[in-house]
């Protein structure tokens, strides 16, 4: 363990020392996941702050349930992560960087700034495309044209399905595989929002050397981050405050309109890594939900009108609970028709009608 310095674009927001020890430099920079406590005498306040910073680490690199991550971590001649330790080293190994945020890792005396080293413009030469996409191994001689940031962005890309970043014309695309039915699934489900007033990501069909994936396009910039929702959790615990009325505060009808849309379409996986907050980066600030992003596993447990449980609510709801609830709220707010000939499951067209039609009468029966 050596002393490192948590950055924010380039500003010095925190430091730790090898035996704990920590400086903070300005707290409302702080990332929201991060907490770490001033002392000089308490061991186990040390022993935390160490812990915190190897877990905040860790969280920034995907994890071994991704597909072919044990293909990713081999072509760059790194260990498995199985530990946070482990992780927390091949995070630092690229400064932490991410294209979710601006927040990065440097050494104590280390002379680097972000303008030098940020993704958003250092990185992806899609030189790394087919290891994180396919799973294909690179060879001796492709490997040595690979510079680590052309890797990192995949590298610090949450989530099980196999996907890779790439760059055309300046902008950021992520390419999203699975098997066929889960890429049909996402596509499907991105028409249908546009049918409804929700901010969303777009996925639009794509092949990559043949084979059908989801592309859409990044959300981030330097001026803007997203964070998930067990983030601003551990947040609202760490200040004493109650995370589901900061989210109500900031942007109730997103939260709504997100639980209307994943009854709907039977999205059974909207984990809290999997929604989250828009972050304003000249603040750190929240400004509200962010977009609603990926519908890979849509349209499951979609043989019932109740759905799965409600995987967003701080108690337990079917998603049809939670979803007549926030019709009651803020209706259906439906602005064009939904087309049969977009689903090649009549079943799934079926079930989707008698859950819209669910939500119709709820709003009927409110009027009367």
């Amino acid at each position: 363990m050596q002393n490192y310095i948590i950055m924010h674009k380039d500003r010095k927001v925190a430091s730790i020392r090898s035996d704990g020890s920590c400086t903070i430099y300005s707290a409302s920079f702080m990332p929201y996941n991060l907490y770490l406590e001033k002392t000089a005498d308490d061991l186990e306040i040390r022993l935390n702050n160490l812990s915190n910073f190897t877990y905040w680490c860790s969280s920034r690199i995907l994890t071994m349930d991704r597909k072919y991550a044990k293909e990713i971590l081999n072509s760059l001649g790194k260990k498995q992560a199985v530990t946070d330790r482990d992780r927390a080293e091949i995070a630092i190994s690229y400064h932490a960087l991410s294209l979710t945020d601006v927040f990065w890792v440097k050494k104590q005396y280390e002379r680097v700034n972000y303008s030098e080293i940020n993704l958003f413009d250092h990185s992806l030469s899609d030189s790394f495309v087919d290891v994180s996409l396919r799973g294909m191994s690179l060879t001796v001689q492709n490997a040595d044209f690979v510079d680590p940031r052309d890797a990192a962005g995949d590298v610090a890309t949450q989530g099980v399905a196999p996907k890779a970043w790439v760059r055309r014309n300046g902008r950021f695309f992520l390419l999203k595989d699975g098997d066929k039915r889960d890429v049909e699934a996402e596509l499907l489900a991105s028409k249908i929002m546009d049918c409804f007033e929700i901010d969303h990501v777009c996925y639009s069909p794509e092949q990559y050397k043949g084979v059908d994936v989801s592309s859409s396009e990044i959300i981030t910039s330097p001026d803007r981050s997203i964070v998930a929702m067990e983030y601003v959790q551990i947040y609202a615990q760490n200040h004493d405050q109650d995370y589901f009325r900061m989210i109500l505060d900031k942007d109730a009808y997103a939260y709504y309109m997100m639980n209307i849309i994943d009854y709907l379409i039977g999205n059974t996986d909207r984990h809290w890594g999997n929604w989250g907050v828009w972050v304003d980066n000249n603040t750190n600030k929240i400004l509200g939900l962010h977009p609603l992003m990926d519908f890979n596993k849509a349209f499951s447990s979609y043989d019932t009108l109740e759905g799965a449980i409600c995987q967003t609510s701080p108690i337990r709801l079917s998603q049809k609970e939670a979803a007549v609830e926030a019709v009651k709220q803020i209706g259906v707010n439906q602005r064009k028709d939904v087309k049969s000939e977009w689903f090649k499951s009549n079943e799934w067209w079926a079930m989707f009608n008698r859950r819209l039609d669910v939500l119709r009468e709820t709003v009927a029966a409110k009027t009367l």
